[in-house]
């Protein structure tokens, strides 16, 4: 069971690493930037977790493994050869940035679910809030290093997602393990892509007329 979730984490690593790094590539940062982004994005929402639970130092740190895989998707996506395959058609790469962005977010949620499942935690409210951040972390402060507004205030149905998902990973934890982990994972990616495709929002509000997008 624990190389099945393992294996797991390194497909969320990937996909998160593979979010920040073609971000950092639209932003036009340097092979420095690149890896950044793509570290950041694949093992923030993880570092903070780590931080809200307790645990010292944060996984990341203790298992550098993460780290290695996101160093090594941002230096493979920068070559030449990759970007110019990527570069081609933005219908494309925009649709790469969602599956691995959509991807990564029901996996962390998950996985952060998990976690606060495994030292012991019972606060539901608290499990919850974990597996959110989990997966809404690493992508938020992915957006700000790249000087945009955070992806899941004004993108699409993001952040609700991930609460259903860890909603439902929680309820099922008690019942089985990899049930709740698919499902919570699943339900995430079964919101995501039709709020993508039909462009489903949340309700905004803005102060004047002319500021409303």
């Amino acid at each position: 069971m624990e190389t099945v979730f393992f294996i797991i984490e390194i497909i969320g690593t990937v996909a998160f690493a593979v979010s920040g790094a073609l971000t950092a590539m639209r932003k036009n940062m340097d092979i420095f930037g690149v890896i950044i982004l793509a570290m950041t994005t694949a093992v923030g929402g993880g570092i903070l977790r780590d931080l809200i639970l307790g645990i010292q130092p944060p996984g990341t740190f203790g298992r550098p493994v993460y780290g290695i895989v996101a160093t090594a998707t941002a230096v493979i996506l920068f070559f030449p050869a990759v970007r110019r395959l990527l570069g081609r058609n933005k219908t494309v790469y925009h649709w790469i940035i969602l599956f691995m962005d959509s991807l990564g977010l029901g996996i962390f949620t998950v996985i952060g679910v998990q976690t606060a499942f495994r030292i012991g935690d019972k606060n539901f409210f608290l499990v919850i809030f974990v597996g959110v951040l989990t997966g809404v972390g690493g992508g938020v402060m992915r957006d700000v290093l790249a000087g945009d507004t955070p992806y899941i205030f004004i993108k699409h149905i993001y952040a609700c997602a991930s609460i259903v998902g860890a909603v439902l990973c929680a309820l099922l934890w008690p019942v089985n393990h990899m049930v709740a982990f698919i499902s919570g994972a699943v339900a995430v990616l079964l919101i995501r892509f039709p709020a993508a495709y039909f462009r489903w929002s949340l309700p905004r509000a803005a102060l004047f007329q002319d500021e409303l997008r």
